[in-house]
């Protein structure tokens, strides 16, 4: 059974048509641009979609690190304000031979 050759059907395929060899009549003209709109404006609203998905996470990127810098830019200037702060008590600090 499964060595049986299938056999020809009646339904028509698509075939590639070249436009520069073949006369079309301007009702099939428009057809084919119609049909090729139609797949135009599918492909596009799938792109799109991913244009949005991808325009979205590279936002979060450069947000996400735009905040790390902020914080941690506040933790070195915090930091430095605690090296002063030691800086001062130990110059004003008591005087004894062990400093």
């Amino acid at each position: 059974m499964a060595d049986k050759v299938p056999q020809e059907s009646s339904a028509r395929v698509a075939t590639r048509i070249d436009l520069g060899k073949e006369r079309l009549s301007n009702e099939q003209m428009h057809f084919i641009r119609h049909v090729e709109l139609q797949q135009w404006k599918k492909k596009t609203q799938k792109l799109r979609g991913r244009n949005i998905a991808t325009g979205l996470a590279i936002g979060a990127v450069v947000l996400g690190i735009y905040g790390y810098t902020f914080y941690s830019v506040a933790q070195e200037r915090l930091m430095d304000e605690l090296d002063e702060e030691a800086k001062r008590a130990r110059t004003q600090g008591p005087k004894s031979g062990a400093n």
